[in-house]
Formats: structure tokens, C-alpha cells, sequence
């Protein structure tokens, strides 16, 4: 007999699947981004039923709140408006499908042979957090900042490529 804390897994897990099924159909990418904020919200819940609430807590502060308002304000920096499609890559379906199809035969395998291995209740994972500022600021704290570099130079390079042509122009000229 399933237990309420598994079907909470399984609903909030398809709605995880459909919200990133959904990012990918929609053509502008506001929604795409919508989209992509339940996703992070979804997650942040099985996080929740994990046992990591920390996690979740920083899913939905981080992720779904502030990357996803960067996200938005480079869109609408960027003024981008519904995309085209195109019929896509034919070696995008030659490697892929065959690719998602073995991915696919690796986790059912890993499932079936791995199973249940016990139930963690709540709580019992270590998730504290002085000891993931620990690791944070210790052990990971070169990734950590590359990771802060890296998305200030995106926010500049979005500033760039929404800057109009001839202020582009304009700071040459002065430059010489």
C-alpha cells in the first residue's frame, strides 16, 4: 500500500516532469520561464520530502526567486519575442533518440537491480546548516565564486548585446 509521503513524491515528481515538458512546447519564453519557476518549486517540495530542507529553503530563495527574476529581466533586456521552429537537427535525432532510449534502459536497469534500499525518514540526512557553509565556504569556495564570475559576466553580456548599435559605435569612437 503507497503511504501519503509517496504519492506526495509522485505528484509533485510529474508535476516536475510536465512543468519541464511544458518549458520546452511554449514559444515565448516568458512563458518558457514560468514554466520553468514550477519546475524549481517542484523540486524545492521533493527536496522538502526528502529530508533536506535546506535545500528546499534554497531552492526557492536562490533558484526560483532570484535566477529566475535575472532570467526574466534578461529577456525583457534582450526584448526577445516568440521564437521560430524549425524542423531541428537530423543528428540531433540520430544520436539523441537512441541516446535517451539507453539512458532510459541504464536507470529502469539501476532501478530494478538497486530497488528499495530503506526509507529515510525526515530529518535524518545530514543537512545542517553550518556544516553545507562549511563545505561551502571551505572545500567548494573556488567553484563557488567562478560560478558568481561567471553570471556577472552573463549580466554583461546581455547589457551588450541589448545596447543599441550606436551607443556600440559611439564608445569606439571614444575609445580612440
Amino acid at each position: 500500500m503507497l503511504n501519503l509521503h509517496l504519492i506526495l513524491f509522485l505528484v509533485f515528481g510529474a508535476i516536475c516532469v510536465a512543468g519541464a515538458v511544458n518549458l520546452l512546447l511554449q514559444r515565448h519564453p516568458i512563458n518558457s520561464a514560468l514554466s520553468l519557476v514550477v519546475v524549481m518549486g517542484a523540486l524545492a517540495v521533493e527536496y522538502l520530502l526528502l529530508g533536506a530542507e535546506f535545500v528546499a529553503a534554497v531552492q526557492v530563495i536562490v533558484y526560483a526567486g532570484a535566477i529566475m527574476v535575472l532570467f526574466v529581466f534578461v529577456i525583457m533586456l534582450l526584448n526577445a519575442g516568440e521564437e521560430e521552429r524549425t524542423g531541428g537537427s537530423h543528428v540531433a535525432w540520430i544520436l539523441g533518440v537512441p541516446g535517451m532510449l539507453a539512458g532510459a534502459v541504464i536507470i529502469c536497469w539501476a532501478l530494478l537491480r538497486h530497488g528499495n534500499t530503506g526509507d529515510v525518514s525526515i530529518g535524518q540526512l545530514p543537512g545542517h546548516p553550518a556544516d553545507i557553509a562549511q563545505l561551502l565556504f571551505h572545500q567548494f569556495l573556488l567553484p563557488f565564486e567562478v560560478t558568481s564570475i561567471l553570471v556577472l559576466i552573463a549580466i554583461m553580456g546581455a547589457v551588450v548585446l541589448a545596447a543599441p548599435p550606436e551607443s556600440v559605435q559611439g564608445s569606439k569612437r571614444e575609445a580612440k
